[in-house]
C-alpha cells in the first residue's frame, strides 16, 4: 500500500492535470501492451500494435525501451519528466537532458528486478547517442501505438476531468479526492492507494499533488519513486468502450462550408444544437430540459452523435454525463 500524507497546505495546492500527458500514457501503455490482461476493450489495440512494430520492423530498435518498461514493478523515474506536461518534444528534450547520476541511480534500481540489455550501462553512463536512441524509438513507438488514438485517449481524460470538477465543485478538495475510490481511499488526511505493489509512504511537505488522469494506466494508480520529486498520482481513466483508430488525416478539420448553419444543414439543427449545449459537458436531462425535448429524443440523438465519434457518455452515480470528442469540438468551433 502506497499512503500519501497530506497538510492542509497540501490539499489546498492539489489539483489535476489539463490534458493527458504524452510521454505518460506513451510508459504506461508500454507496461499494459506486455502485461497479462482479459481486458476485451485493449485487446485490438493490442494486436494491431504488435502488428504495426513488426511491419516497421522495430523490435531491435525498440529492445532498449520495452526493457526499461517492465509490466509489473518498478520502472525508472527519469522517462517521465515534468515537462512533458508542455508536450511530447518537450519530453523527450527532458530525457535527453538527464544528469548521468540519475540514469545511473534508476537503472542501478532497475537492474535488481530486471534483466537489462548491454546498451543499459551505456545509458547509465548518460552517453547521448544512447539517449538519442531511446528517444528516436518512444517517437516510433508512439506513431504505432499512440497517434493513431490520441483522439479518443483525449476525449476519456476530458470526460473525466469534468467529473473530478464537479467533485471538487460538489466536496472541495477532499471531495476530489475522495472521488478517486475504489482504486483508492482518502481518510484524515491520508490517501491510501490499496493494491500498490510495494509498501511505502509520501509525506507531500505541503507541495500539493499533482493528479494525473490516464487512459493506459492499468488498475492502480502510479507514483514516482523518489519523493524529492515534483508529486504526481497518475489515476486509470474510464475507457468509454476501447480504442479505434482515428479515420485518417484531417479528420478533425471543420466541415466544408463553415458556421453553425452549416453544421445543422449536415447534422439537423436538433443535433447540432446538441453538441452546442454537450460542449460544457453535461447530462442527458440537461440536454433534454435545455433544448426542450423530451429525455428520450436527447438519448436517442446523443446515441447517433456518439456513434459518429462526437462525443462519449460516462456513468456518473444516476445520470449519464456527455462531453464532446476533439472531431466534435472543432466541428463546433470550426
Amino acid at each position: 500500500m502506497l499512503r500519501i500524507f497530506f497538510s492542509s497546505e497540501d490539499i489546498a495546492r492539489t489539483r489535476v492535470a489539463s490534458a493527458a500527458d504524452p510521454v505518460w500514457e506513451l510508459i504506461l501503455s508500454l507496461h499494459l501492451l506486455q502485461g497479462r490482461t482479459n481486458d476485451p476493450l485493449m485487446s485490438g489495440w493490442r494486436r494491431d500494435v504488435y502488428r504495426g512494430l513488426r511491419r516497421e520492423n522495430a523490435a531491435t530498435q525498440q529492445r532498449l525501451l520495452f526493457a526499461l518498461n517492465p509490466p509489473r514493478g518498478y520502472f525508472p523515474d527519469f522517462l517521465t519528466p515534468v515537462q512533458s506536461a508542455q508536450g511530447f518534444e518537450a519530453g523527450l528534450e527532458a530525457i535527453r537532458s538527464t544528469p548521468a547520476r540519475l540514469l545511473h541511480r534508476d537503472l542501478t534500481v532497475l537492474a535488481t528486478e530486471s534483466a537489462l540489455p548491454s546498451s543499459a550501462s551505456a545509458l547509465a553512463r548518460g552517453e547521448s547517442m544512447v539517449l538519442e536512441h531511446l528517444t528516436d524509438s518512444m517517437r516510433q513507438y508512439r506513431s504505432v501505438a499512440i497517434g493513431p488514438y490520441w483522439d479518443r485517449i483525449e476525449a476519456a481524460i476530458e470526460a473525466d476531468r469534468i467529473r473530478r470538477a464537479r467533485a471538487l465543485l460538489d466536496g472541495g478538495a477532499e471531495g476530489l479526492l475522495a472521488s478517486l475510490r475504489p482504486a483508492v481511499r482518502w481518510s484524515a488526511g491520508v490517501l491510501e492507494v490499496l493494491d500498490y505493489p510495494d509498501t511505502r509512504e509520501l509525506h507531500l511537505g505541503d507541495r500539493g499533488l499533482l493528479l494525473i488522469p490516464s487512459f493506459f494506466c492499468s488498475r492502480t494508480p502510479v507514483a514516482l519513486f523518489d519523493p524529492e520529486l515534483p508529486p504526481v498520482l497518475v489515476y486509470p481513466v474510464d475507457r468509454l468502450g476501447g480504442l479505434v483508430p482515428a479515420l485518417g488525416e484531417g479528420t478533425g478539420s471543420a466541415p466544408a462550408g463553415g458556421g453553425r448553419e452549416a453544421l445543422a444543414a449536415l447534422l439537423g439543427r436538433t443535433r447540432a444544437n446538441v453538441l452546442e449545449v454537450v460542449d460544457a459537458g453535461c447530462s442527458t436531462g440537461e440536454v433534454a430540459r435545455r433544448l426542450r425535448i423530451s429525455p428520450a429524443a436527447a438519448s436517442q440523438h446523443a446515441t447517433v452523435l456518439r456513434n459518429a465519434g462526437l462525443l462519449v457518455s460516462q456513468r456518473d452515480r444516476n445520470n449519464v454525463r456527455h462531453t464532446l470528442t476533439p472531431l466534435g469540438r472543432a466541428m463546433l468551433h470550426q
